[in-house]
């Protein structure tokens, strides 16, 4: 499974470099939001590339598939548009490979830390966690570009 943080979800790059480099046979969005919201969703079932199956879940119901093994064997591209949702599927047991920042846009009381990254104070709380739980952060805005500890962002 690769995981990646991008606000924009499904667009030209996840759709085209991120699919095709790491092979994947189903995009994962998880957002507690996205579910509901109509638009967005018809917007996602578009963008996914032909051949490539799309789930769009919850936290709660992200991490209750994958402990129950529904994704085994499947090249799965999981991917949020906050470190927030991260945190909820960790504490509800889910184990994570290495987490890939790409996008988060500017917005209120963020600070930018990398062309096209910027993070909240809530945000820097979410990575922390998630960086104390052990897991590996990166920031990679496309494949061919080469990860950057995102720690040494925040320096």
């Amino acid at each position: 499974m690769h995981v990646r943080i991008d606000e924009r979800l499904i667009h030209g790059q996840v759709a085209t470099m991120w699919l095709n480099t790491l092979q994947a046979t189903r995009v994962m969005i998880v957002d507690n939001s996205v579910v509901k919201n109509e638009l967005e969703k018809t917007a996602l079932k578009t963008a996914v590339p032909s051949g490539i199956k799309l789930s769009i879940l919850t936290t709660q119901g992200a991490a209750r598939n994958i402990l129950a093994g529904k994704y085994d064997g499947q090249r799965v591209m999981l991917i949020t548009k906050s470190p927030r949702a991260l945190c909820e599927l960790v504490d509800a047991g889910v184990e994570l490979p290495v987490i890939n920042v790409g996008n988060m846009s500017t917005k209120k009381d963020s600070r930018s830390i990398k062309k096209s990254v910027s993070v909240t104070d809530k945000d820097l709380e979410d990575f922390d966690y998630l960086q104390q739980k052990g897991l590996k952060i990166t920031a990679q805005m496309v494949p061919s570009e080469d990860p950057v500890s995102f720690s040494s962002l925040l320096k």
